[in-house]
């Protein structure tokens, strides 16, 4: 843990953790002038996500306080840089999970610079410059134009923010192991602000998806409400044997301890499951792995191509996260029903009409 030097004024109104209790308070600093390529966005909405729990908390022991958290942002641009080509006023776009990385690396000049060991996160990240960067529960943004997306018109910004960290999250391994089949089988495990988008993905691909959740309470609404093919108590053994060698694929997003020897033997010969979450260990015995020539698989957020890529579809196809909007000043009481799984699925901030 450490402690930034920072005075209570600055051109930024926010909300900050200010120790590792995690409790938020009203704070203000200051963001960076716009230089020439970057884009300046004033903060209508952000999406809450259980990192924001994390560092607030300090669990990995590199927090920076005081820390504004948030990395699901969307707003509206109102200021650009003398080089921008890309953007212009008024623009809705939006700013995800990271805000820079080397531009110079093959996994940047791959459009994976997620993957870039020099990348900068959204917030409790060190910039290029050595500040370190603050996050969305905040009044605006400053930020290079290529960590930027357009968020097309007619798409409301509420909706579009938690598409950069949860929609972006299970996209990616989606795409990148052509689960894009209609016909196919998809398994799902969890069901939280990540599970519920792989769901929407999976229908929109044409798949046939099977939600498999520890808590029989969530039944109704992965079929009813998220529609769902299927549903299976992860921990009813009856009926996991019944689906056994039976998906194509599996989405994996709980980050709680499991095991995964069950999830795998689902799988048909050849199948691959993606993990998401971040259990604290991982044990498979081989011969899941090795008698099936099944695929585990891991993957982190996106790449700036495949997150524009991923709004674009969601728009064309009428995707929407499920959110519960709030106002700036629940957001303790949100993070805790966040840390008891009360959400669905997501929260977001109404940035715009509450942060004074």
């Amino acid at each position: 843990m450490a402690a930034e030097s920072q005075t209570e004024s600055g051109n930024c109104s926010a909300w900050a953790a200010k120790d590792p209790s995690g409790v938020l308070s009203p704070h203000s600093f200051n963001r960076r002038t716009v230089r020439h390529d970057d884009v300046s966005l004033r903060i209508t909405h952000c999406g809450v996500c259980y990192a924001d729990v994390i560092w607030t908390k300090n669990r990995h022991n590199d927090s920076v306080y005081p820390l504004v958290p948030g990395h699901e942002i969307a707003g509206v641009v109102t200021e650009v840089g003398s080089d921008v080509k890309g953007f212009k006023l008024g623009d809705h776009v939006a700013v995800g999970t990271y805000v820079n990385s080397c531009r110079d690396c093959d996994n940047c000049n791959s459009f994976l610079e997620n993957h870039c060991s020099k990348f900068v996160f959204t917030f409790n990240g060190v910039d290029t410059d050595g500040t370190v960067t603050k996050g969305g529960y905040s009044s605006h943004i400053v930020v290079h134009e290529r960590y930027c997306y357009k968020i097309p018109d007619g798409y409301p910004l509420e909706k579009a923010a938690p598409l950069v960290c949860a929609g972006i999250t299970v996209y990616t391994p989606m795409m990148r192991h052509n689960m894009k089949q209609p016909g196919k089988s998809l398994g799902v495990v969890g069901l939280g602000g990540l599970g519920h988008m792989a769901v929407k993905f999976g229908k929109a691909f044409g798949l046939k998806v099977t939600v498999l959740s520890t808590s029989e309470s969530k039944r109704d609404e992965a079929i009813s409400l998220l529609g769902a093919d299927n549903f299976v108590v992860s921990s009813d053994i009856r009926q996991m044997e019944s689906l056994k060698n039976s998906l194509d694929f599996i989405v994996d997003t709980a980050s709680g301890d499991h095991p995964f020897d069950p999830y795998l033997a689902l799988l048909k010969v050849g199948g691959i499951m993606a993990l998401v979450g971040f259990p604290g260990e991982i044990r498979v015995h081989p011969a899941t792995l090795n008698l099936g020539a099944r695929t585990l698989s891991g993957s982190v957020t996106g790449g700036t191509k495949d997150t524009q890529e991923m709004i674009n579809f969601c728009t064309a196809n009428k995707i929407y996260p499920d959110i519960e909007l709030i106002k700036i000043d629940y957001i303790n009481e949100a993070l805790e029903r966040l840390v008891n799984r009360d959400v669905r699925y997501r929260f977001v901030i109404d940035i715009e009409s509450s942060l004074k």
